[in-house]
């Protein structure tokens, strides 16, 4: 699929609706723009959602891992 689309002054890109359907683009999504031979490559990007640990769920993990060794026996690492 071939689209033509407009750059404004502020550098601001507006994908046509049928290229963001084509593409199972959705609102807020990232892209990645990367320069090629041909041209210029968007592409989607891989976002992972990320988890600060807060003091208290490092304590749940202390807690459970506190649980584990009471069930667990201990294993000597082979040398």
């Amino acid at each position: 699929m071939q689209v033509t689309f407009m750059i404004n002054s502020r550098g601001v890109v507006m994908l046509p609706a049928k290229l963001r359907q084509a593409m199972g683009l959705k609102a807020d999504e990232q892209l990645i723009a990367e320069t090629t031979p041909q041209g210029l490559l968007l592409r989607p990007a891989v976002t992972l959602p990320l988890e600060l640990y807060t003091p208290e769920r490092v304590q749940e993990f202390d807690a459970a891992e506190a649980a584990l060794a009471v069930v667990l026996p201990k294993r000597k690492l082979p040398r």
